[in-house]
């Protein structure tokens, strides 16, 4: 009787104990979903082509979207393989980017990461040393031109201009050296002589004309699609969007609001934009050069999907995708549109 009796007790015990269990997953995901903290790992660039970003940290409209159950943890960065990587790690759940590191995040994660929305286009110019003139584009057959980074869009961008013109790079059997420069080295490179030209993005484009009288060769709605290309655009984890959707839903309400605020108030945002990027890099840009930069590109949440695809395709041609890249979910623009429509605006196609 007594082997009986503890027999029923162990069992209850058990019962008891599984009973505890199942409580305690319940318990733990009806708490998540009540409102557990969150915490949202955003990237961006102390960068003009990231104001969205800068504007929404600095005034707030971010954290305000999410609501407290939310909170924001801002990362920064200065180059788009850096900011791929730290994805790859697990320590971002979103960010602004440029579309060729977004392209090759999507490519190498195989799908973990996607284009939620745009941030900036255009903003992108062809210049010459001051001494060096070029009337046509088949002048640059025999010049050294320096590029941000190998792979980029502006290379893409140069690449695609080489072709249309019957030149190729000296690497390709062709007359055009093209090299890695980072832009502060640009400027430097441009300034003593050794390079001819530079494809740059804002605001280096501006501070080469005003501080060593680079010469515009190409302006930003002459290097390609007439200024109708991404410059920047909004990425985010797979695994994240599809986790906490109202989350991304929020962030992309405060983007669209923060795009429309800077458009129709483009003093205020570049007083803010500027600031921001003092803060983060201990110097700011001077007026004439903000003005100049903001006037060579246009702040959107359109990612320019043409554009986007275009550079996969370039980025192939070049040698720097191994295979034709399937961007077929390279986007994920439901939410963005579901905003869109709420807001009244055109969907995104």
């Amino acid at each position: 009787m007594k082997s009986k009796k503890s027999l029923f007790i162990a069992v209850g015990l058990m019962v008891t104990m599984a009973m505890g269990i199942f409580t305690g997953c319940s318990s733990q995901k009806q708490g998540e979903k009540d409102g557990d903290q969150l915490t949202m790992r955003i990237a961006n660039f102390p960068n003009i082509t990231h104001s969205q970003a800068l504007v929404g940290a600095t005034e707030g409209q971010f954290q305000k979207a999410l609501g407290e159950n939310t909170t924001i943890e801002w990362k920064t960065f200065n180059a788009g393989p850096a900011e791929i990587e730290a994805f790859f790690a697990g320590e971002i759940d979103l960010g602004y980017i440029g579309p060729g590191p977004a392209i090759n995040g999507y490519i190498k994660s195989n799908g973990d990461l996607q284009i939620i929305a745009g941030a900036t286009e255009a903003g992108a110019i062809l210049v010459s040393r001051q001494d060096v003139k070029i009337k046509g584009l088949k002048d640059l057959s025999g010049k050294k031109i320096a590029v941000p980074q190998f792979g980029n869009t502006q290379h893409l961008s140069l690449l695609n201009l080489l072709q249309e013109n019957g030149l190729k790079e000296t690497t390709k059997g062709g007359t055009v050296e093209v090299i890695q420069a980072d832009n502060p080295d640009i400027k430097t490179l441009l300034d003593s002589g050794e390079i001819d030209a530079a494809f740059v993005p804002e605001p280096w484009g501006s501070r080469l004309v005003k501080e060593v009288n680079a010469n515009v060769v190409l302006d930003y709605d002459q290097v390609w699609k007439n200024g109708e290309y991404s410059t920047a655009v909004v990425v985010a984890r797979t695994e994240f969007i599809e986790e906490h959707p109202d989350v991304v839903e929020n962030f992309l309400k405060a983007h669209v609001e923060l795009t429309d605020y800077i458009n129709n108030n483009p003093d205020q945002a570049k007083a803010t934009v500027n600031a921001k990027i003092k803060e983060l890099t201990q110097k700011e840009l001077p007026a004439d050069v903000l003005d100049a930069a903001f006037d060579r590109l246009k702040v959107t949440y359109d990612p320019r999907t043409e554009s986007v695809v275009g550079f996969a395709n370039l980025s192939y041609e070049a040698g720097f995708l191994k295979e034709k890249p399937n961007v077929d979910q390279l986007f994920n623009l439901e939410l963005l549109n579901k905003v869109l429509k709420e807001q009244g605006k055109p969907e995104i196609q």
